[in-house]
């Protein structure tokens, strides 16, 4: 196995995980920030105010995406795997 074969799995690793953990954080940094505008708009200094509806948005997203996450990590699995005999040549 050549460096350059190592640092390219390394990179589809890192793009499959960016791929799946994107939309997850980009909900969590929306729904924060929104509750976060709510918050200073109506001086309520409750710490765990945002907590349950970052939890919900979360699970509704992985609710509507999760067949898509799902396919990208079987793409991605199912690539690594054809990809072992030549490996090992």
């Amino acid at each position: 196995m050549t460096p350059e074969t190592v640092m390219s799995m390394t990179y589809q690793a890192l793009r499959v995980a960016l791929i799946m953990a994107g939309p997850l954080l980009l909900i969590t940094l929306a729904v924060g920030l929104i509750i976060s505008i709510f918050q200073a708009a109506t001086q309520i200094n409750e710490m765990t105010l945002s907590f349950i509806p970052k939890v919900l948005a979360v699970g509704a997203t992985l609710v509507l995406l999760g067949p898509w996450l799902i396919g990208t990590m079987v793409d991605y699995i199912r690539t690594l795997l054809d990809s072992i005999p030549g490996l090992a040549a």
